[in-house]
């Protein structure tokens, strides 16, 4: 990056600065054109070199082989995540009815995006969204809400002894995921366009902090996935202490997801103090599950597996917690 100093200036009640030569020709800027500026939550500006938008659409061709069908569905969810607007598979002859129909549950995971042309040798996709619609905040909240559904779950299928295999957890995670695509393939965009992270209000480290976050509920809802087939609470013991750990990380996940979003330091700090307690909570379970006289190996394989799963879960929130600022780095020092 290339870095200038300029000195303000004043000509009447107007402060000036000067632009690079170099930057003013290269865009081919003169007396009288308009440049947006764009003033970041960072307190820092933002220059472009032109008011009209570009409207280029970015697209991609996917080269189609039978062959390596798991590497070309990797390569459409890598151009939709890259921020591609038309993502294209053809083949040099037809495309079989079975890839065509993988090709198409593999784009309905991706929100916004939709098939608009198909034949034997070329289906396209076309995003449809306006990015500059988008609002990172709202996608993360969205993903918290269905993560706390599918927690509240499998905390009462654990109130009521029963195997949450039987619940519907898989279903809403795959929407889980369609909106952690959506909100990657925004933070990504907004990475590769300033002007893009001007107009949704995002600095730098806002579009690092978002991509954490949603990799940790995302992350979450596929610990509690897999905590569903491996998991019979018929034969756990112990069963008020882990409702009650539950209910402290149920607890955990709503304060953590309004610290980041709110930029709450203090409710950041009492995430990590709950975690405190919760860890309390799993080592009385585990010294009376070791203590008791009638325990079977069935039901020691369910206590702890329960621990494992739900301290993954709750370490996810003590992390989005800790992405909150600390307080002396969001308001200056006051002299003692």
């Amino acid at each position: 990056m290339v870095r200038y100093a300029r000195r303000l200036q004043q000509i009447g009640s107007s402060i000036l600065i000067s632009l690079p030569s170099q930057w003013v020709k290269d865009n081919n800027l003169r007396k009288g054109s308009i440049v947006p500026v764009n003033i970041n939550r960072d307190n820092t500006i933002s220059i472009f070199p032109s008011g009209e938008e570009a409207e280029s659409t970015k697209e991609v061709t996917i080269q189609y082989s039978p062959a390596s069908m798991d590497s070309l569905v990797n390569q459409v969810y890598g151009a939709y995540l890259l921020g591609y607007d038309v993502i294209r598979v053809k083949a040099a002859g037809s495309i079989t009815y079975e890839d065509a129909e993988r090709f198409k549950r593999a784009m309905r995971k991706l929100v916004g995006l939709e098939i608009v042309e198909e034949d034997r040798q070329t289906i396209s996709s076309q995003f449809l969204l306006d990015p500059n619609t988008l609002d990172a905040e709202k996608i993360l909240r969205r993903m918290n809400s269905l993560v706390a559904g599918m927690f509240r779950e499998m905390l009462e299928a654990i109130k009521e002894r029963e195997n949450i295999a039987k619940r519907s957890i898989g279903g809403r995670d795959d929407e889980v995921d369609r909106q952690y695509f959506l909100l990657v393939r925004l933070i990504r965009s907004a990475m590769m366009d300033q002007q893009l992270a001007g107009k949704l209000n995002l600095s730098n480290i806002d579009i690092l902090d978002y991509r954490i976050a949603a990799n940790l509920l995302e992350s979450a809802g596929d610990f509690i996935v897999d905590l569903a087939p491996m998991q019979d609470f018929a034969r756990l013991a112990l069963i008020d202490r882990f409702v009650q750990a539950g209910e402290l990380v149920e607890k955990m996940q709503e304060k953590a997801v309004a610290a980041f979003a709110g930029k709450n330091r203090a409710d950041s700090v009492e995430v990590v103090n709950m975690y405190g307690k919760f860890n309390e909570i799993m080592s009385s379970i585990k010294e009376a599950s070791a203590n008791a006289d009638n325990k079977s190996p069935e039901s020691t394989v369910a206590v702890l597996n329960l621990t494992y799963s739900l301290d993954r879960i709750a370490r996810c929130w003590v992390d989005i917690a800790d992405l909150v600022k600390p307080m002396h780095l969001i308001a200056p020092l006051k002299n003692a």
